[in-house]
């Protein structure tokens, strides 16, 4: 439809039954909608109304008209309401995406925000796929690597996430421990199954060890936590992550290679309004406590 206005003031004169009642609502002259009724009745081919003494009577297909104006009218009102519920206080859903392997920093913040604002519905989506920020698929991601340059993006440096090579007590008292990088080719690593893999620890292992030594290899973070504490040879994990287990050892003094940035982005629409910054607010003022 090339003019919504002539839809309207055709939904305006269903509704009410006369010229004049619907010029009153749309606050314009009775002209006006007169002239928007023939334009629109031209542009469509057909005849919305049955004109009599008494008004304007709809037919079938004006029927039909005021039935679809009547539905986009009310979703419109509730969209609105909606966004002016959002913009003044802390409600509705509140979508964070994140690499699956940040879930065990992330969710505790998450829950006690949601505590703080009991009309919140949390959603958080993990995972390697880069949810569009752009399409509203999440108000808050949380990035690793490089800085993102998506257009019409707001991205803050949120930490710095270090890692270090780790061995169970249960590989150490088999193999013992690598008295220096110049050791590794007599030990066994877990790493990631991806040879594409950006990650600066992932390219430096394949760079470092020898391929056969790389003999237990995983789709994900978790598995690789998994391998390593079962024994099944030396891993990167986040050093935050490695320190809440006893049985896991630190074998080498990390490198600073290894370590990547973490960002916070969100899209410019959505940025300034009270939900996100209320909870990127929060969620830096909890990250200060972190074991990095």
């Amino acid at each position: 439809m090339e003019n919504w206005d002539e839809v309207k003031t055709a939904y305006q004169v269903a509704r009410m039954g006369t010229v004049s009642g619907a010029a009153d609502v749309l606050g314009v002259h009775h002209a006006t909608v007169i002239r928007h009724i023939d334009a629109i009745e031209a542009r469509l081919g057909v005849k919305l109304f049955q004109r009599h003494a008494r008004g304007y009577t709809p037919t079938e297909a004006g029927e039909d008209l005021l039935r679809v104006a009547q539905a986009t009218e009310d979703q419109f009102n509730q969209l609105v309401g909606r966004m002016k519920g959002r913009g003044d206080d802390v409600s509705g859903e509140l979508v964070v995406t994140s690499l699956s392997s940040l879930a065990p920093l992330i969710v505790p913040v998450l829950s006690a925000f949601q505590r703080l604002h009991p009309d919140l519905i949390v959603r958080y989506l993990t995972g390697d796929r880069l949810f569009r920020l752009e399409y509203g698929e999440a108000h808050v991601a949380i990035r690793a690597g490089s800085a993102p340059d998506q257009p019409d993006n707001v991205v803050q440096p949120f930490m710095r996430q270090e890692v270090g090579l780790y061995a169970s007590n249960s590989y150490l008292e088999q193999h013992g421990r690598p008295a220096g990088i110049e050791d590794f080719p007599n030990h066994y690593f877990v790493s990631t199954d991806d040879e594409n893999s950006r990650a600066p620890f992932s390219k430096w292992l394949r760079e470092t060890v020898p391929v056969e030594r790389i003999t237990f290899r995983c789709t994900n973070n978790f598995c690789i936590r998994e391998a390593v504490l079962s024994g099944a040879g030396i891993g990167f994990m986040a050093r935050w992550e490695a320190a809440r287990d006893p049985n896991l050892v630190e074998v080498i003094e990390p490198l600073p290679e290894w370590f990547g940035n973490l960002w916070l982005v969100t899209h410019v629409d959505l940025h300034r309004t009270t939900k996100v910054q209320a909870f990127l607010s929060y969620l830096k003022e909890q990250s200060k406590d972190w074991q990095t």
